[in-house]
């Protein structure tokens, strides 16, 4: 018999509708894969093995069940956000460990929709950082374990990527969706303000949005319109004037030849179907290196707040302490708006831009938080330049997968657009994947 894992989220939904597998089916052979990977891959912090069979059952019973648009899913969710029953530990040890009363929003609308939460997923402590490791594991990818899966949604999409869940939820304040999504093979999508509940406490001044992983752009726009609690729209026409560029944000960081080339082909692919492409660099401040920087360690700081330090890692106390003394210029905001002003004619001329997802493949995976700070902050760096600009603006992003490196891994491309553009990039996404589909689940791992 097959195994409905690996299966996408609209295929299980439609099944679980008409009645042809029951949740509790689907739920066990999610159950069974992750006994088999996840030793491995090292995705969940915590598999709800009880909890998600009983709630199966009580999904079967609903009276609703023909109805609703994720009948069945299997969803992991990442360890920053409440579900009902479990901690949230935020990938540290210095966190709470008492279960949390309520979901959070966006889960509760997961469940509403008839999702099942699988299990809470790996984070980096805080999720501060790029790479997914600390006391409660390490996220590897399953496309080459020797490989970190990102951060700091790297646990959700290791889970997705390796078939352990059809749809993952994350959220993204310097690039922690996209940057596992493009290291894994996923589709990841950081909304704009207001799209999807935020509700994260400080969330980083506002840079931190909730957002989907999944494998296919149908998958994504789906579990987006459920998190949004608004119907998808009706076909959305992908927007015709698309900007390439290959540079990278920051001076300094080059994107190396893979990630630049996947860009480039995308574009022509693009081209081929009727968008003016044209190559065109957003006119990147010399100040924005600094400018992330300021809000990725006053993020920290404020999060930080409150925990006793000797139980943070030791990066961890490094990026909270350079924080304190950002806290105020970040409050202000002024070179946040100073960005949105010289990007904005960029975004008047160009409908979309699309550019490499990363400007080289994770790092290996490893206990990355018993190393140094710098030596953090500088692998972060020169992987992943070109995802905190859309923070800052606090618009629209998405990666999706394009090609595959040497190694057999996938490579990935990143489409930007102007506030309220998700389901157009969504669009464009998604003529890529029609055009150039890719292996939606990773290899089982030896």
């Amino acid at each position: 018999m097959t195994s409905w894992a690996g299966r996408t989220a609209a295929e299980i939904a439609a099944a679980v509708r008409e009645g042809k597998v029951s949740p509790r089916e689907v739920v066990s052979d999610h159950l069974a894969r992750i006994e088999l990977l996840d030793a491995r891959v090292g995705a969940f912090r915590t598999v709800r093995a009880a909890a998600t069979l009983r709630e199966a059952d009580e999904l079967a019973a609903r009276a609703d069940l023909a109805e609703l648009p994720l009948a069945g899913v299997p969803v992991a969710v990442k360890d920053n956000l409440p579900v009902r029953g479990e901690a949230t530990l935020n990938g540290s040890a210095a966190t709470s460990t008492e279960p949390a009363p309520e979901d959070h929003v966006t889960v509760a609308r997961l469940r509403a929709a008839g999702a099942l939460v699988i299990g809470v997923t790996n984070v980096p402590e805080l999720c501060v950082f790029g790479t997914t490791e600390g006391v409660h594991g390490t996220a590897r990818n399953p496309w080459d374990t020797t490989r970190t899966a990102g951060g700091s949604s790297g646990g959700s999409a290791a889970a997705v990527a390796a078939g352990m869940a059809a749809l993952g939820l994350g959220n993204d304040g310097m690039g922690s969706l996209r940057i596992p999504a493009a290291n894994c093979g996923l589709v990841g999508l950081k909304p704009g303000p207001g799209t999807v509940p935020r509700d994260l406490g400080g969330g980083w001044f506002g840079m931190s949005e909730n957002g989907p992983l999944a494998t296919t752009t149908e998958d994504a726009r789906l579990m987006l319109s459920v998190l949004a609690d608004t119907p998808p729209p009706g076909a959305s026409p992908a927007p015709p004037r698309i900007a390439v560029s290959t540079r990278s944000p920051l001076a300094g960081v080059p994107v190396t030849h893979a990630y630049a080339t996947a860009a480039r082909e995308a574009g022509k692919v693009l081209a081929g179907v009727g968008h003016r492409v044209a190559a065109a660099d957003p006119p990147y401040p010399v100040w924005l290196g600094a400018v992330a920087l300021a809000h990725w360690t006053a993020g920290t700081h404020r999060d930080a707040e409150g925990l006793d330090p000797q139980r943070l890692a030791p990066r961890t106390r490094k990026h909270a302490a350079m924080g304190a003394r950002m806290v105020g210029s970040v409050e202000r905001g002024e070179r946040r708006e100073q960005l949105r002003r010289r990007l904005e004619p960029f975004f008047t001329a160009h409908d979309v831009l699309l550019t490499p997802a990363l400007a080289r493949r994770g790092p290996h995976a490893g206990p990355w938080h018993e190393r140094g700070w710098v030596r953090n902050l500088l692998t972060n760096t020169r992987c992943s330049p070109l995802t905190p600009p859309w923070n800052l603006t606090g618009w629209p992003a998405l990666t999706l997968p394009f090609g595959y490196l040497s190694s057999g891994a996938p490579c990935a491309v990143q489409l930007v657009g102007a506030p309220g553009k998700e389901y157009e990039l969504l669009a464009v996404a998604a003529e890529l994947e029609e055009r150039r589909p890719w292996q939606r689940t990773a290899p089982a791992p030896r």
